[in-house]
């Protein structure tokens, strides 16, 4: 019993794996047949289903740039504002044949594929998801050729987004400014602490002053996109907000009077350089900015590019400077007005005293000549403004000397920035005895009082400058910040608020009256050095200057022409009207321009006439005789 019991143990446990091995095979052949059929259904019956699901798989987020804010005239027209621009790019993890794509996209761009596949090289890492931009101003035609084909193209993308525009060009681009992408600096400041990297921002100018009110804010939507980068359905979107409006003072008919001045096109005659500032003397708006060479500020409202830049920075007239606000020159004889106020105020002569002009002043066995040759004769202080006598200011000038005639240049504001509100605003220079010392370590020489007393020698200063102080002078002694910003478009003056009054000249009343009577002078009456500035109607009153560069021997002997351009003379005019209650200011200079009289007068007329003809003084009759003026020249 014991041996059939021990049989009976030792062949169960292989009567029992026997027993289940049919029913493990079994399972492991359901399993089989069960993954089989799962697979069958997800491979054949339901493979298009899952291939569309895989191919959409892709959330993307899209940047919605925003609209920059109008820029308008004080009347309401546009300056600069947004238009559409049509782009596309290449996002690198969505390009699967990129041979094909960059052919295709030549064909439909007129470009070629080499050129194109350059510009995307091949990104790796993050890179790989960041659109890299083809182009970003095409025509429509371009554009709409490869939007009709993007979606045989994979990793191709199209947009519009808003780009930047000026709509009179060059117009006052030194006073609009320019935009660009966010310098590394720049985002390293906390006035940049809401910015990203590659935002647009104003980088100078108006468009940098006003960058937080001009700058809108970025929307976005979110999409879903297929392998090929294809956008399928928008799951969600926030609309952009478009930046506000800035109106200025400036009044673009004026503006336009001002640039044309400056074309050869209009004129007839090579292009000039200088720059021009119209102010209302009554409350400091700037009504007119021109600066010559200029730029057109669209150039780099889409990055500009490095030929463009190169031209621009090499450029030896710096056409990028600001000349009316950081150009620095001798004022020549516009300046002589400021030292006869001075003469008048300390008493060094009787305005009615006569001082003889031979067309020369010798002292210290040197001779300074007039700019007659034979002289002016016997003149009083109005008739050596009216003629700008160099003699008679030799000998006012001297009589003062040069510590005094420097206190009424600062009182004037000379040898201090304006207060414009924005630019690289230069101050300017008033030389004097002490200054000379601390610069060079020498004494002054009289001779130099004689040249600082007609604007020579030391003296800069910087249109801007001129415009603000000739305003005091026109409305009875009030130096008047300038202001570029009105309210809102329209309004009587452009009102911004009350006038910034930075001071009042130390000059009495009637000693104002007596230059203004003289000045007027200038323009109106025989002899006059600014007969081109006459406007038919309007009284009207100004001075020339002739501001020498460089001092040459025996310029006599040659033409002007046989001088080079940069060693020729400045010219100069300086005019406001009505003479007896000016509306309007205006400095011309014409750099290397020769004759203030001549050539910066008419720059001067165009403006005052275009102002005047819009208050309705005449009936198109001052333009026709400022035409005919010219043509008598």
């Amino acid at each position: 019993m014991t041996g059939g019991s021990g049989a009976r143990l030792h062949s169960g446990p292989e009567s029992s794996i026997e027993d289940r091995l049919p029913f493990l095979v079994a399972l492991v052949l359901l399993f089989f047949v069960l993954f089989g059929l799962r697979l069958f259904q997800l491979q054949i019956l339901q493979g298009e289903e899952f291939e569309g699901i895989a191919k959409g798989n892709a959330v993307r987020s899209v940047r919605l740039e925003a609209a920059r804010g109008e820029i308008l005239d004080r009347e309401g027209r546009v300056l600069a504002t947004t238009r559409p621009a049509f782009g596309v790019s290449i996002m690198p993890s969505d390009l699967h044949s990129p041979e094909r794509v960059f052919a295709a996209l030549g064909m439909l761009l007129d470009e070629q594929p080499a050129v194109l596949a350059e510009r995307v090289g091949t990104p790796r890492g993050r890179r790989r998801f960041q659109p890299v931009r083809l182009a970003g101003d095409l025509s429509f035609d371009h554009w709409g050729r490869v939007e009709s084909h993007r979606f045989e193209l994979s990793g191709v993308l199209t947009d519009v987004r808003p780009r930047r525009h000026y709509v009179e060009g060059e117009f006052a681009s030194h006073l609009l400014g320019t935009i660009g992408e966010i310098r590394k600096s720049q985002l390293e400041s906390l006035d940049y602490a809401d910015y990203r990297a590659g935002e647009i921002v104003g980088q100078s100018g108006l468009e940098k002053l006003f960058e937080s009110r001009l700058r809108g804010r970025a929307g976005g939507r979110n999409v879903v996109v297929d392998v090929a980068g294809r956008v399928g359905e928008i799951l969600d979107e926030r609309e952009p907000s478009p930046g506000g409006t800035v109106t200025l003072t400036l009044d673009l008919d004026l503006q336009r009077a001002a640039e044309a001045g400056f074309r050869p096109e209009v004129l007839g005659e090579p292009p000039k350089m200088g720059a021009l500032v119209a102010l209302d003397p009554r409350n400091g708006d700037v009504l007119a900015l021109v600066s010559k060479p200029s730029f057109d500020p669209n150039a780099f409202a889409g990055g500009i590019d490095n030929e463009t830049w190169e031209q621009l920075t090499s450029d030896e007239w710096q056409p990028l400077q600001n000349r009316a606000l950081a150009g620095q020159y001798p004022p020549g004889s516009v300046f002589k007005v400021f030292v006869a106020l001075a003469a008048l105020e300390d008493e060094v002569i009787d305005p009615n005293e006569k001082v003889y002009c031979p067309g020369f002043f010798r002292k210290w066995k040197r001779t300074y000549r007039c700019w007659k040759r034979g002289g002016h004769g016997e003149v009083d202080l109005r008739d050596a403004i009216k003629q700008s006598c160099d003699v008679y200011f030799y000998e006012v000038g001297l009589r003062l000397g040069v510590d005094r005639i420097a206190h009424f240049a600062r009182a004037f504001q000379f040898g201090s920035p304006s207060g414009f509100p924005f630019g690289d605003e230069k101050a300017g220079l008033v030389p004097t005895r002490n200054w000379k010392a601390r610069r060079f370590g020498e004494a002054w020489q009289k001779g130099e009082t004689v040249s600082v007393a007609i604007g020579q020698g030391f003296n800069l200063t910087t249109p801007v400058q001129l415009a603000v102080a000739y305003a005091a002078i026109a409305n009875g002694g009030l130096l008047l910040e300038p202001r570029i910003v009105t309210r809102k478009p329209g309004g009587a003056g452009g009102a911004a608020g009350n006038p910034v009054v930075r001071g009042l000249v130390p000059v009495a009343p009637e000693s104002l009256a007596r230059i203004r009577d003289a000045l007027e002078a200038v323009v109106g009456e025989p002899h006059g050095t600014a007969r081109l500035a006459r406007v038919p109607g309007v009284r009207v009153a100004g001075k020339t200057g002739t501001a020498q560069v460089v001092r040459l021997k025996h310029t006599e002997a040659f033409e002007d022409d046989e001088i080079p351009v940069k060693y020729r003379d400045h010219a100069w005019f300086v005019g406001f009207a009505p003479a007896d209650a000016a509306e309007i200011v205006v400095v011309a200079l014409v750099e290397h321009g020769g004759s203030g009289g001549a050539v910066a007068a008419p720059l001067a007329q165009r403006v005052m006439a275009a102002y005047f003809e819009k208050r309705g003084a005449r009936t198109g009759e001052t333009l026709a005789v400022m035409e005919t003026q010219h043509a008598e020249r």
